[in-house]
């Protein structure tokens, strides 16, 4: 795999397998892995833990709550990245803004034509992640110059503006705040697409998930800055134990519960605690204690990530899933297997297809970048 993952002494190998095991995951749950594991009705602690992987129905916080922030943190810090090295390059801000503009406008294109393919229609939908994500990330690029501690105001202040609105803009149906269907985020989803997410998500996520993205510019100076790695460290540590602190105990104080479908501030804020925590954890694992040898099972996946999802949501979802299926449960089931086992070994056998295809294109150097 040496010809996957650069030699090169500088490069942040943990950021790579983060962003690959978000994409993992993803995949996971388009080729209905979760799905079928909790069909089998393990019982008692594995239950729970298969739990995990899917939302909390709305008061709470799960593992699978956690994996939206994550992938938006990574783009934070992933955009950082490549700007400081155009900025090497003698490329200006103001030169790489119509790029960053241009990669918005193709994330936000593409997100509203996922929503299409869910659909079977054209529809204007504003739900998904690269629809959020290419807000995020021109809000991000704005003030990705400035200090950090405006970086850090400016953040606070996105999610004090979300609890505000959400507290003093009550309109007739929509005037309970934390209320799945009934809060001011439901209210402006009438008046951006005239209709509510059956799910409770609403599209001004991206005021406070434009949190997740700052952060992530944040973390990625830091990785990059010439602090220790001891240092780096304890301050990611330290950023997300502030953000644990802050967002379980305005939840447990009755101040603002933690809701992710409506992305409330001690989501936010909690969640992005336990993103830079487990950034933290794979920076040491990966990059100084230099555990790597497997690291490319996630590198090739992160190489090409939006591609990838784009793939598995459409393609995957639409065609692909079943066609493996047909082969796995043909040749599986005259074993007389249960049925819900086959169903298991059919959704990993999936995700492998897919992860193979990453390998693949990363093999040969086809990088598709959105």
């Amino acid at each position: 795999m040496e010809n996957i993952i650069p030699k090169s002494s500088n490069r942040l190998i943990s950021l790579d397998v983060m962003r690959g095991l978000i994409m993992i995951l993803l995949a996971g749950e388009s080729c209905l892995v979760y799905v079928n594991l909790q069909a089998l009705h393990l019982g008692g602690v594995a239950d729970g833990f298969i739990n995990q992987f899917f939302h909390d129905p709305w008061h709470g916080l799960h593992f699978w709550d956690c994996v939206q922030p994550a992938f938006m943190l990574m783009a934070g810090a992933a955009m950082y990245i490549s700007y400081h090295s155009k900025l090497q390059k003698g490329i200006t801000w103001q030169q790489n803004l119509k790029h960053i503009a241009i990669r918005s406008l193709k994330l936000f294109i593409l997100g509203t034509c996922l929503h299409c393919v869910y659909a079977g229609k054209l529809v204007f939908e504003l739900w998904n992640v690269l629809t959020q994500l290419a807000f995020t990330t021109l809000i991000a690029y704005l003030i990705i110059n400035r200090s950090f501690w405006f970086q850090i105001a400016f953040s606070v202040a996105l999610l004090i503006i979300t609890d505000v609105l959400y507290r003093n803009i009550l309109m007739p149906g929509f005037n309970q705040p934390y209320v799945e269907f009934h809060n001011f985020g439901a209210y402006m989803d009438t008046v951006l697409m005239g209709k509510i997410n059956t799910d409770g998500w609403v599209a001004i996520n991206i005021i406070p998930t434009a949190a997740h993205t700052i952060w992530g510019v944040l973390a990625g100076r830091l990785l990059i800055s010439k602090e220790s790695a001891n240092k780096k460290i304890l301050y990611l540590l330290i950023a997300g134990l502030v953000g644990l602190v802050l967002g379980f105990g305005l939840d447990v104080t009755n101040i603002v519960p933690i809701i992710k479908r409506i992305s409330t501030s001690s989501f936010t804020l909690a969640s992005g605690g336990w993103v830079l925590i487990i950034m933290a954890f794979l920076y040491w694992l990966v990059d100084i204690k230099q555990v790597n040898k497997y690291a490319w099972v996630c590198v090739v996946v992160g190489m090409n990530s939006i591609f990838i999802y784009l793939f598995f949501e459409t393609v995957g979802a639409q065609w692909f899933n079943g066609a493996i299926g047909i082969f796995v449960k043909g040749f599986i089931g005259v074993t007389g297997m249960p049925l819900n086992i086959i169903a298991v070994i059919s959704a990993l056998v999936t995700l492998f297809a897919e992860w193979y295809l990453c390998y693949f294109l990363s093999k040969h150097k086809v990088f598709i970048k959105i």
